[in-house]
């Protein structure tokens, strides 16, 4: 696959990289260096957005003919100090501020919940499972393209329902890094193992 990255930072080096490893065509490209157009150009399978929150919907707003019909990946998270809150609170989500700001573009919002160095694993699998990666999105084609970047990282994908729900996959990387780095605390251990989750058998 081609694969567009806007954005040079930690998440777009460890996926890219992870990507090309993979076999795909990957080019990044910096605000700063005035490449994003560049890079969200050649994404002609799929556009990472990995620019801190902040920037996200002007630098796709101003990308948004070159986004038309591209499947554009939302891996930003909206947190913000103090106490690692949701900079979107009370809606709407992250993920569809974008989307309305390139509204002909397929977003999905993936990649969201760990720090970038999970993503340079090879693979990311703990205790013998491999990392599972939610996915929010409206569009099936969008989505299988995704999905097969997460498989090629090693990882599972999940359905995590229409890009309405994007913004409880937001608050969710709150609340873990709050636990995380805010309290030290193995946010892991807030879930127990299926059976247990579906029922008390």
């Amino acid at each position: 696959m081609r694969i567009g990255i806007v954005g040079t930072g930690g998440m777009a080096d460890a996926l890219g990289t992870r990507w090309r490893r993979a076999g795909h065509e990957v080019v990044a490209g910096s605000r700063s260096q005035g490449g994003v157009r560049e890079a969200a150009g050649f994404g002609t399978d799929a556009v990472l957005l990995a620019v801190p929150y902040e920037a996200a919907v002007a630098v796709v707003a101003g990308l948004e003919e070159v986004l038309r019909g591209r499947v554009l990946i939302d891996c930003t998270n909206p947190v913000g100090h103090p106490g690692f809150r949701l900079l979107t609170a009370g809606g709407p989500a992250a993920a569809e501020r974008i989307a309305a700001a390139a509204p002909d573009s397929r977003v999905v919002k993936a990649f969201n919940l760990c720090h970038e160095d999970v993503w340079r694993l090879t693979p990311p699998v703990f205790d013998g499972r491999p990392l599972a990666v939610p996915l929010c999105g409206d569009d099936e084609e969008a989505l299988d393209v995704v999905r097969r970047l997460v498989r090629d990282l090693g990882c599972e994908p999940l359905n995590a329902g229409g890009l309405e729900r994007a913004g409880l996959l937001e608050a969710t990387a709150a609340l873990l890094i709050g636990l995380w780095v805010g309290e030290g605390a193995d946010a892991q251990a807030i879930a127990p193992p299926l059976p247990w989750a579906q029922s008390a058998a």
